[in-house]
């Protein structure tokens, strides 16, 4: 049974910034300041956690609090949906090349593949960045930000729950992908020795994820074929009436 990990802005969906904006605006109104504190960081391939952290850091000039964090993290899970349907209403809310068909492939072969998210968001906030996407479904287990502070555990995580959910016994780390569209998804897999796939979908250049060296490299996800192959999958023949 192959696991496959997928990381959610930039390689399942692009928001239209709706997660950062709507730090942004949660970090203002949980301390009563008025101005930019997220402008100036690199939320890509971080976990939520981290972003968090900074975002408060940045902020006020001090290290959070976990109370600190508990409020934001309330604030931000009660303004997300209003920036999604913003970005939606702006046309900026898109999903990447080619994922809604891989994934209705994948889908197909429950026998071989079984699909989850590996991703630094907060489960809530990932599930509300998704719900437009109608891509949910697909995803019955997963590893979030709200699991760890750094990427890797939640990828152990996720591969934790995943066994749950397919009721078997061990999970050989090479048959755990990892997909994402940051330098920061291909160390994270490579840490607990799993296989990774990056995407140039997101936020990173092309040049970026080359140097990140991971086990295969790919623009998009339109090439359903090539992806099998990858995954050891053998295309099937569909069945004569």
């Amino acid at each position: 049974m192959k696991i496959l990990l997928f990381d959610l802005d930039g390689t399942l969906v692009k928001a239209g910034g709706a997660g950062r904006k709507a730090l942004n605006r949660a970090v203002c109104s949980v301390f009563g300041i008025d101005r930019d504190c997220c402008s100036e960081l690199n939320l890509a391939g971080k976990t939520d956690l981290r972003n968090f952290e900074e975002a408060i850091r940045a902020a006020v000039g001090r290290r959070p609090t976990r109370d600190d964090l508990g409020r934001v993290h309330e604030e931000y899970i009660r303004l997300l949906p209003g920036f999604v349907r913003v970005a939606q209403r702006a046309k900026k809310y898109e999903l990447t090349s080619g994922i809604r068909r891989l994934l209705r492939v994948l889908a197909s072969r429950k026998d071989e593949v079984a699909l989850g998210l590996g991703t630094g968001n907060m489960e809530r906030g990932a599930r509300i960045k998704l719900e437009p996407s109608g891509l949910n479904g697909y995803f019955a287990f997963g590893g979030y930000g709200s699991d760890a502070y750094h990427r890797h555990l939640l990828l152990k995580r996720a591969v934790v729950r995943a066994r749950r959910h397919l009721r078997l016994r061990a999970v050989d780390p090479r048959d755990v992908y990892v997909i994402g569209d940051t330098p920061l998804d291909v160390e994270a897999g490579r840490k607990v020795g799993y296989r990774t796939i990056a995407v140039g979908t997101g936020f990173s250049t092309w040049e970026e994820l080359v140097r990140s060296k991971p086990d295969h490299l790919s623009r998009d996800f339109r090439n359903v074929k090539e992806w099998l192959l990858w995954l050891s999958l053998k295309p099937r023949t569909p069945k004569k009436r």
